[in-house]
């Protein structure tokens, strides 16, 4: 059984894709931004960023059935990877008792030249 969660974006639709879905115990949660109602939200702050895209796949999870504490693997998109260790430290205070497999790169660019970061996470429900 398929279960799709929308975050309500615009862009669903016009890209074809969910905010996460969940099959049997498995939800993914595809990568999020610090975009809320269109407006990018901590623009040059790389930890605001990070929290509220955490925030974002917190209320994805909770949509799917799932916790924060059901995450297996993250994923980390940044712009700049000498700003690893602040974003780190967010992943850390949100994730650290529950240490999920992480990886953190940097990339050319990111949709919108204002994101500093994006993430993806997996959750495994029991």
């Amino acid at each position: 059984m398929r279960q799709n969660v929308s975050s309500g974006s615009p862009w669903e639709d016009v890209v074809g894709y969910s905010r996460a879905v969940r099959v049997g115990q498995v939800i993914h949660v595809a990568g999020t931004t610090a975009t809320v109602n269109g407006q990018v939200i901590g623009e040059g702050d790389a930890p605001e960023q990070t929290r509220v895209i955490l925030a974002i796949i917190e209320r994805a999870l909770r949509d799917a059935g799932a916790t924060l504490g059901d995450v297996v693997r993250t994923r980390l998109y940044v712009t700049d990877i000498s700003r690893w260790e602040e974003i780190g430290r967010v992943h850390g205070e949100v994730f650290g008792a529950v240490r999920p497999a992480a990886t953190m790169v940097q990339v050319a660019a990111l949709i919108d030249p204002r994101h500093l970061v994006e993430i993806e996470a997996e959750a495994v429900v029991d």
